[in-house]
């Protein structure tokens, strides 16, 4: 069985990862202190990391704003879904919007067209 998260989370997940490979990779340029323009490289090539970061944080703040808000059946909190099915960010109970989806199984490709 998968383990699924909600979309908002992976997102998020995955801007943070983008931090942490930054900062690797500028760990990763202290090695070649010897070769100024390999170390320059690497620094900058882990800002270029954390910037995307906070431009994938920036986008998904602001995809996070027009999400539809809708309270969980299983745990009653407020959880934002995005497309057409999703799990709950609290409990990961499947949650959807489209009334032909309700009582079948959960599957990230209803997303899909």
């Amino acid at each position: 069985m998968a383990k699924y998260s909600s979309k908002i989370n992976k997102i998020r997940t995955f801007a943070l990862s983008l931090i942490f490979i930054g900062i690797i990779v500028m760990y990763g340029g202290i090695f070649f202190r010897n070769s100024p323009i390999v170390m320059i490289i690497f620094m900058i090539l882990g800002l270029l990391f954390i910037i995307a970061s906070t431009v994938v944080y920036f986008w998904i703040g602001m995809l996070s704003t027009k999400t539809v808000q809708v309270v969980c059946p299983n745990c009653g909190k407020h959880t934002k879904l995005l497309g057409r099915v999703d799990i709950c960010m609290y409990c990961n109970e499947p949650l959807t919007l489209d009334q032909n989806l309700e009582g079948k199984e959960f599957n990230e490709k209803y997303n899909r067209k």
